[in-house]
């Protein structure tokens, strides 16, 4: 499921979220490094999790 935010301005959109710094904990648990939580967030959106264009973007 895709998560949609309200993204009014894309400078209002989040660097991260509650989601992204529990990724970043669990991962951070098994062993990975360099996976902060605005580092999540990025692979969240570039993978499809998150859905951060535009309110007027025709690819909301």
């Amino acid at each position: 499921q895709v998560q949609l935010n309200d993204v009014p301005d894309y400078r209002q959109a989040p660097a991260q979220t509650e989601a992204s710094l529990k990724l970043s904990k669990t991962l951070k648990k098994n062993g990975f490094t360099f996976v902060g939580p605005t580092t999540c967030y990025a692979f969240m959106q570039a993978v499809g999790m998150v859905n951060d264009h535009e309110n007027d973007c025709m690819s909301r």
